[in-house]
């Protein structure tokens, strides 16, 4: 009897876990003031302390393990040294493990308020004059920002990165410094590449990860977006966007630049079926078409069009289970934050108050 209490124990919490989910479902301000406000930030602060001082990625060991442990299991199922009563628990049982762990340590984070909401911003349907008008500056922005790269260096542009998160804070609702954000490289870059994914962060021991296969002209941005994350922002419109605000809204061209480009594919993307695309690309600095062109062949080379398919359609199922409805089209939702950003004078005039002279 008390074996199968234990047994049966942490299946339980998780059940609870999963309650839990549905009340901040339903109330996120609960989730918003206690958890994202108050526990994420202790949490965090803690496991990114010890975490950051390993030198490779915690989270890749943690899944290829899980990946060894299922794969043990099933050979012993084979050979019939487990039986399928016993596998069944076994499994029931780290499963539960992962799910309390992940909400416990950052998924929670997944029901709290809008960013909207939380940083004040009004949320309206823009007209298509006022996206062509958005689209016109953010090119003017873009040509005006361009950046070489010259003597590009990862460090420093953690650094700028960071600076800015720290100068930015408090108009963005951050609980600066929440923890360290030392970025590791993803070690299966190679792989991770060929689904196209640029960077992830690893919830279970609060870590970035960028891709080592990334340009210059994007390291910026993708560095800025997983730490966003780490923050405890875990819609990837909403990571955009926090990212594309620390990156322009800092005094360095090189992260300028880097999230000013990231902003523009998305919104000429948007813009396919523009009456007057043809004359607006016009406008577009030579040297930052070339910028778009060489990141589009960088990752077309590396891609793998089978692995890109699996790797997209597990993370929609992720995605739109963790209340992102949108899946992974979430991303495109950069485009409506900086259309709302954009027609909020009061919100700009605050965080132009927090940003560094000249930016």
């Amino acid at each position: 009897m008390q074996k199968r209490i234990i047994w049966f124990s942490l299946p339980l919490l998780a059940l609870i876990v999963f309650g839990l989910t549905k009340v901040f479902k339903y109330y996120p301000f609960i989730a918003e003031q206690f958890y994202s406000q108050k526990l994420y930030p202790e949490l965090a602060s803690v496991i990114s302390s010890v975490s950051r001082l390993i030198p490779f990625s915690l989270a890749d060991l943690f899944y290829l393990l899980l990946i060894l442990t299922a794969v043990i299991v099933v050979l012993l199922l084979i050979i019939r040294k487990v039986t399928y009563s016993f596998a069944g628990v076994f499994v029931l049982n780290v499963l539960a493990v992962v799910y309390i762990f992940f909400y416990l340590l950052w998924g929670f984070n997944y029901f709290r308020e809008d960013i909207n909401t939380r940083l004040a911003i009004k949320s309206r349907l823009a007209d298509p004059e006022e996206f062509t008008h958005v689209l016109r500056q953010l090119i003017k922005a873009t040509n005006a920002s361009w950046y070489s790269y010259e003597g590009f260096s990862k460090s420093a542009t953690d650094s700028l990165v960071e600076n800015s998160f720290r100068q930015l804070a408090p108009v963005l609702k951050l609980d600066y410094p929440m923890g360290s954000r030392r970025a590791k490289y993803i070690t299966f870059s190679g792989f991770f590449a060929q689904a196209g994914i640029s960077g992830y962060y690893g919830p279970f021991f609060n870590e970035v990860h960028i891709n080592r296969h990334l340009l210059p002209e994007e390291y910026a941005f993708v560095l800025a977006h997983e730490k966003a994350h780490q923050f405890g922002v875990t819609g990837e419109a909403e990571a955009n966007f926090i990212a594309w605000l620390v990156c322009t809204h800092s005094n360095s061209n090189q992260l300028q630049y880097a999230a000013n480009l990231v902003a523009l594919r998305y919104f000429l993307n948007h813009a396919a079926r523009h009456e007057q695309l043809p004359e607006i690309i016009k406008t577009i600095d030579k040297r930052v078409i070339e910028d778009i062109h060489k990141i589009h062949r960088h990752w077309m080379e590396l891609r793998n069009e089978k692995v890109e398919k699996v790797a997209s359609k597990v993370n929609d199922a992720y995605l739109k289970t963790n209340q992102v409805e949108q899946g992974i089209r979430d991303y495109t939702g950069i485009i409506k934050h900086i259309m709302d950003y954009s027609l909020d004078t009061a919100f700009q005039e605050s965080i132009d108050a927090y940003s560094f002279p000249g930016h």
